[in-house]
């Protein structure tokens, strides 16, 4: 799984179950009508039961001077999950989830269906909002590293 690179997202929540996040790959487009996307998040995860009441979600994919928020939302560190939330600046859109300022793209989304398999429960998220940012380069993992990516200059 180390060759297959993903974009670097923290995946935000907030809602009667408490506000959480957690970082994550396995982030996909389903389809365009209606606007959908999957997230995978794994049901040992600290943000797994505020995510599961609270039915909304924000995907925020991270720039490159955004790495650090990575293995902080991973819970790498010794932060509280409100400590999490306290280095960069966040607000909300539609849902109430919290979006990231800057993040190359946030897609603000309600649950509408899920599956469980393995470890993990597959998200079906409808976008109810999108904001994007200024920049215009992205954070991918890959092969156990961060790197840089940018859209060629035309």
């Amino acid at each position: 799984m180390s060759r297959l690179g993903a974009a670097v997202n923290v995946i935000t929540t907030d809602g009667p179950g408490g506000r959480a996040g957690f970082t994550a790959s396995a982030v996909c487009s389903v389809t365009d009508t209606p606007p959908t996307l999957l997230v995978c998040a794994n049901r040992t995860n600290d943000s797994y039961p505020p995510l599961k009441v609270n039915g909304v979600l924000c995907v925020n994919t991270l720039t490159p001077a955004q790495k650090d928020l990575s293995p902080l939302f991973a819970g790498m560190t010794d932060h509280t999950m409100e400590g999490r939330f306290e280095s960069h600046t966040w607000h909300t859109l539609q849902t109430g989830s919290p979006v990231l300022d800057e993040a190359v793209v946030a897609f603000d989304c309600t649950i509408t269906d899920q599956a469980e398999v393995g470890t993990h429960t597959v998200f079906f998220c409808t976008v109810e909002a999108i904001r994007t940012g200024d920049s215009h380069e992205g954070l991918i993992y890959y092969g156990r590293g961060y790197h840089h990516v940018a859209a060629e200059k035309k």
